[in-house]
C-alpha cells in the first residue's frame, strides 16, 4: 500500500467489500477525483507547483520513472506553459477510473470479474487482494479527519474523500460531526496545495451538475 500511489489508494479506498463494486456517492466524480489525487501527488514530489493561480511543470531532476497514470497527468501541462488547475483536472477525466483500475490489477492490487445479469446487463465484479491494508489505510484517514491530521498524504486523501462524497471512508455523520478537525484539514490541504481545492469543487460541481 505505501508504495501506491495516490489515485490507486483512493480507488482502494472507495471499494465496497461486500458488494464488490466501488461506492455509488462517489460515482459520478470519481474521474475528477483521480485526477485530482494524481495532481497532488505531482505537487508532492516537486514535479508541479503553482504559479499565480496556475499548474506548472517544475525542472525537477528524475530519478524514479512516473507510474503512467501520474505521467499522462503530468504530460497535459506543456513543458514551457502553465495551465489551470481546472483544466488539468478536466483532460480526460472519463478515462482516469479505467486507466487506474488497469494499473491496480496489472500490479495484482484487485481483480475484476466482467459478468451478465440475465445473460443481458453487464457487470463488473471487483475484489481487492490483501483487504488488510486497506482497511487500515481507511482507519486512518477516517482519523485524520477526527483528530489526528497524519501525513500530509493521509490529509489529502481524506479531503478528497470528504469533497467527493466516498461514502466507503465518510457517512454523513463523520462529514458533519468532526466539523473543526475537517475544516482543519482543509485549511492544510489548501496551504499545502494552492489552487488544487478549489478547481476540484468546481470540476466535482460540473460532473454533479451533469
Amino acid at each position: 500500500m505505501p508504495t501506491l500511489p495516490l489515485p490507486h489508494q483512493l480507488f482502494l479506498l472507495s471499494h465496497q467489500p461486500g458488494k464488490g463494486r466501488l461506492d455509488d456517492d462517489s460515482e459520478a466524480v470519481r474521474g475528477s477525483l483521480l485526477r485530482g489525487a494524481a495532481v497532488a501527488e505531482l505537487c508532492l514530489a516537486g514535479r508541479l507547483r503553482n504559479r499565480d493561480g496556475k499548474a506548472e511543470r517544475t525542472n525537477a531532476t528524475v530519478t524514479t520513472p512516473l507510474d503512467p497514470f501520474l505521467a499522462e497527468v503530468l504530460g497535459d501541462i506543456p513543458a514551457d506553459r502553465p495551465r489551470r488547475w481546472f483544466d488539468l483536472l478536466e483532460q480526460r477525466w472519463s478515462k482516469a477510473e479505467e486507466a487506474v483500475q488497469d494499473e491496480l490489477v496489472a500490479a495484482g492490487a484487485i481483480a475484476v470479474e466482467h459478468r451478465r445479469t440475465l445473460g443481458v446487463v453487464r457487470t463488473r465484479q471487483l475484489s481487492v487482494t490483501d483487504p488488510g491494508p486497506v482497511r487500515a489505510l481507511r482507519d486512518r484517514v477516517r482519523e485524520a479527519a477526527r483528530s489526528d491530521p497524519g501525513p500530509v498524504e493521509e490529509a489529502i486523501l481524506a479531503v478528497l474523500a470528504i469533497d467527493g462524497n466516498v461514502s466507503t471512508v465518510f457517512g454523513w455523520r463523520d462529514r458533519w460531526g468532526h466539523q473543526p478537525a475537517v475544516r482543519a484539514l482543509k485549511d492544510r490541504v489548501d496551504h499545502e496545495l494552492p489552487g488544487l481545492r478549489s478547481a476540484l469543487i468546481q470540476s466535482i460541481a460540473l460532473r454533479r451538475a451533469a
